[in-house]
């Protein structure tokens, strides 16, 4: 019976540049949060992550790229299932905006995002790229996924149809309220899930209010 070959080390639970992607990023992460971007190396890294240079740059570049894949990976976390249905009727839409802000209350309070958004302020004037970054890669994915939520409601008739683009605004106004600051100042600690269910309900149902279904010709 002929003898099946071994596999390879690259071929057992994913490949080898996965796990070595995944400990770039935690390392790179640890050592941003701790000596700041500019001054953490990418030797640091590499020597952080049990990879070579030579790999380090093959995989990400420069130092930018892996701060981008660091935020562009917990930004993913922040998108809307797959699987939620398109709302249609105001209580389905009141339900979506809720599973959304709790989403979004849940993965921004993890306490390394609020640790990167410290990073960003505290590294603002040096290196103003660590704030773009996390605007293009944080932020506005977020804003974009709601504006997708709002106009799928629009096209439903169930908002008007108006630039989403304040309703945003107001949604996330009314979810956040003062928390992140909160937050970035260490004057309290990050919200329960009870809170973080309330404050996303409260918030989708006075949005709400405020911009009632179009009314019927």
């Amino acid at each position: 019976m002929k003898k099946e070959k071994p596999l390879k080390k690259r071929d057992v639970g994913g490949s080898r540049e996965e796990s070595a992607r995944e400990r770039i990023l935690h390392a790179a992460m640890t050592a941003f949060m701790e000596r700041g971007y500019p001054e953490a190396s990418t030797l640091e890294i590499a020597t952080r992550a049990r990879v070579s240079k030579r790999e380090l740059y093959a995989l990400f570049g420069n130092k930018q790229a892996m701060l981008a894949a660091c935020i562009a990976d917990r930004s993913r976390r922040m998108r809307l299932p797959a699987e939620l249905p398109a709302a249609h009727n105001r209580e389905m839409l009141a339900a979506t905006l809720a599973r959304f802000g709790a989403i979004l209350l849940r993965e921004i309070c993890h306490p390394a995002v609020i640790g990167v958004f410290r990073l960003a302020i505290a590294e603002a004037a040096r290196s103003p790229e660590v704030a773009r970054t996390l605007d293009s890669f944080g932020r506005e994915a977020s804003r974009a996924a709601l504006r997708n939520v709002l106009t799928q409601a629009q096209s439903a008739g169930l908002l008007r149809a108006v630039d989403p683009a304040p309703m945003v605004g107001q949604f996330l106004a009314l979810l956040w309220g003062d928390l992140m600051i909160s937050l970035l100042l260490r004057l309290r600690d990050a919200p329960t899930t009870r809170e973080i269910n309330r404050r996303a309900k409260s918030a989708a149902d006075a949005l709400l209010q405020l911009h009632p279904a179009p009314a019927i010709p």
